[in-house]
């Protein structure tokens, strides 16, 4: 099979694709034949090795795709060869094959197409996740989104508006927001041309329930503070590369909650909440959600595909394409 491949760590242009092995699935493993793989901020951390996991090299990078169940190995039960599935794993997804545990995967939810339902799983579940199980969001609620314009907040933006939230989309420009209104966030922000804290504030009348922050770095503080006294602040990740350090004493004055989203863990720590998320996201589905997917690389540009994350050009999700994904 063809695979993209990391030898060293670096920027994105050391990924090529290689021909390897095909992989033979063992017990409780299924063998998918990838139809298209979505690509991740986490995606560019693991390439340089600035993940909160190393992967020794070499590896195939990826970690989100969708695809048809071609084999499986022995005690498989919820499978069968032909089925479509959606599935997430550590690396692995940027190939035309890969072997993921049985419980990787779900059914693709109908309606979606290859390309939606790659771009669908991490970034809703995440978002959902930190919007509901963590952030304790009701109707109502104003949520700032920060960094909407990436795979998670535009994911974000469109779960919390469609589970009846009022959102302030926050990006880096006037572009980007102006592609998030159409998920139908209220309000924008350009945090690089406005007062993050004083903006918020003034348009809840006081400060927002909830915070949603992916990308970590100079805004998250400010978000914090312009949140209402008993609100919930939820770190999704640091796509700025830096990790904020957060003064207690706000959290003690305003008692404030701040939560962490970790899918690759969540199921150990909360093992009902996968079960609801599921649920709740294929009726939203059903109800006509989709991801907003901007770029759409072949297999032998995954490196152009991370490099447009990684400069942060992309809106939305960018996905890898494979054989009949289109």
């Amino acid at each position: 099979m063809r695979a993209a491949r990391c030898d060293r760590y670096g920027s994105p242009d050391v990924v090529t694709v290689w021909d390897v092995p095909d992989p033979t699935p063992g017990a409780g493993e299924v063998l998918v034949e990838i139809r298209a793989a979505a690509v991740n901020f986490p995606d560019v951390l693991t390439v340089a090795d600035k993940y909160q996991v190393s992967v020794p090299t070499p590896f195939t990078p990826g970690s989100e795709f969708a695809g048809v169940v071609r084999s499986a190995g022995v005690d498989v039960r919820s499978v069968e060869p032909g089925d479509a599935v959606m599935g997430s794993a550590m690396t692995g997804a940027f190939a035309e094959l890969i072997c993921v545990p049985e419980g990787a995967l779900t059914p693709k939810p109908d309606g979606l197409d290859w390309i939606s339902a790659a771009a669908f799983r991490v970034t809703y579940t995440t978002a959902y996740h930190a919007l509901v199980t963590f952030g304790g969001m009701r109707a109502g609620d104003w949520v700032v989104v920060l960094g909407a314009a990436g795979g998670v907040g535009t994911a974000a933006v469109d779960v919390a508006r469609r589970l009846g939230a009022r959102v302030i989309a926050c990006a880096s420009s006037e572009e980007r927001l102006a592609a998030v209104a159409t998920l139908g966030a209220e309000v924008g922000v350009s945090y690089d041309l406005q007062d993050l804290k004083a903006r918020i504030k003034e348009i809840t009348g006081g400060g927002a329930q909830v915070v949603i922050d992916p990308v970590g770095g100079r805004y998250a503080e400010p978000a914090l503070r312009a949140l209402a006294p008993g609100g919930t602040f939820v770190t999704v990740g640091y796509a700025t590369g830096e990790i904020p350090r957060i003064p207690l004493n706000l959290v003690l004055l305003k008692d404030l909650t701040i939560r962490g989203v970790e899918l690759r863990t969540l199921a150990q720590r909360h093992p009902d909440a996968p079960a609801r998320a599921q649920q709740a996201l294929a009726a939203l589905v059903s109800d006509g959600m989709r991801p907003l997917v901007s770029q759409v690389f072949g297999l032998d540009d995954v490196a152009g595909a991370l490099t447009s994350l990684n400069d942060r050009a992309a809106v939305g999700k960018v996905v890898i394409a494979l054989g009949g994904a289109c």
